[in-house]
């Protein structure tokens, strides 16, 4: 069974016949093979040989690179390997008319807008007094019928994700982690910590399995296509954001597994430490690994696999195979 590599200590990375070598720096020695790896995620300090990665790109694997406090820095991507010319074609089409690329920009949005709600929904039948935030937040989704523009779709999502993220101290029950206000680069407290880091790894998850589609993950429409990488890889993680990556932090903090001594505080900003990004991505692997219903395939599948599903709706889509809905969930 494939699985994602996470790379924590220094070391060296190199080939050893159809193996993956980690050398960490007391020269302890661990072998890989190639054909159990999905992904690999670099924490450390690790050099990596060409011959391997000339492996990788054979065999079709990606590599994340995090900076020393978990801050994702980039992706090795190898050459497509699923490049379609008219997908490619068809995705610039549907980016250049306006009319085409709000749909998929305020669709993304709802989604996103959806999850959102079902998340505080759950935490309002627990007795959190959330009333009048939902109330706010179903008027500002009603507001997407009548945007024009997508800088008009991403102001309604930004106005979303202010309101939602002021419910995050009624949902936490922790004085440890208070959310204040949003900041990125460098994250300033504890709570922005984590939603950073998880931010980032769900987007590095999408762009794994928009990798295994015949999409080009260049071409986003909520996100505009520009000199930034991925951006389409923006856009899908937008939807899966409340249900993978904020559950989690709100799991992580309710059950007491994440604590104030899990990060470091510096004058650039707060990060989590080493057993905090272990810990955090032990559960996200768990939580990619959990299943959900599809009510189409009519069968259980991991939200990894959901992931790619998505994916595979916007490749229709630009096809004009089936109009695209985003996933939402039922709790």
């Amino acid at each position: 069974m494939k699985r994602t590599i996470y790379i924590m200590s220094d070391g060296k990375l190199r080939k050893r016949n159809n193996t993956m070598q980690f050398i960490d720096r007391d020269g302890n020695k661990k072998h890989t093979p190639v054909e159990n790896i999905r992904s690999i995620m670099v924490f450390g300090s690790v050099t990596i040989t060409k011959e391997l990665l000339e492996l990788f790109t054979r065999k079709n694997i990606l590599v994340h690179y995090f900076n020393f406090h978990g801050y994702y820095i980039g992706t090795f991507y190898p050459r497509e390997r699923y490049a379609s010319g008219l997908v490619l074609l068809r995705q610039v089409e549907h980016y250049l008319d306006p009319v085409k690329r709000i749909f998929l920009a305020k669709k993304f949005v709802e989604g996103a807008i959806f999850n959102i709600i079902r998340n505080l929904q759950y935490y309002a039948r627990q007795g959190v007094n959330l009333e009048s935030r939902l109330l706010e937040i179903e008027s500002l989704k009603a507001g997407l019928n009548s945007a024009r523009r997508v800088d008009e779709v991403m102001a309604i999502e930004g106005n979303v994700r202010d309101i939602y993220y002021r419910c995050f101290d009624k949902i936490l029950r922790s004085e440890d982690f208070r959310f204040q206000h949003r900041t990125r680069r460098p994250p300033q407290n504890r709570l922005n910590a984590l939603i950073s880091f998880g931010n980032s790894l769900i987007y590095i998850t999408v762009l794994s399995e928009i990798y295994k589609t015949h999409l080009d993950p260049r071409i986003g429409y909520l996100h505009a296509t520009n000199r930034r990488h991925f951006t389409l890889a923006l856009d899908i993680a937008e939807v899966f954001k409340p249900l993978l990556v904020d559950r989690l932090i709100f799991n992580l903090v309710n059950k007491n597994m994440i604590r104030p001594s899990h990060f470091v505080d510096g004058s650039d900003g707060v990060f989590l430490n080493k057993k905090a990004l272990k810990m955090f991505t032990e559960e996200w692997e768990d939580r990619l690994n959990a299943t959900v219903y599809h009510r189409n395939l009519k069968r259980k599948i991991s939200y990894r696999y959901l992931i790619r599903i998505e994916a595979y709706k916007i490749m229709k889509h630009v096809l004009g195979d089936k109009e695209y809905s985003p996933y939402v969930t039922r709790r």
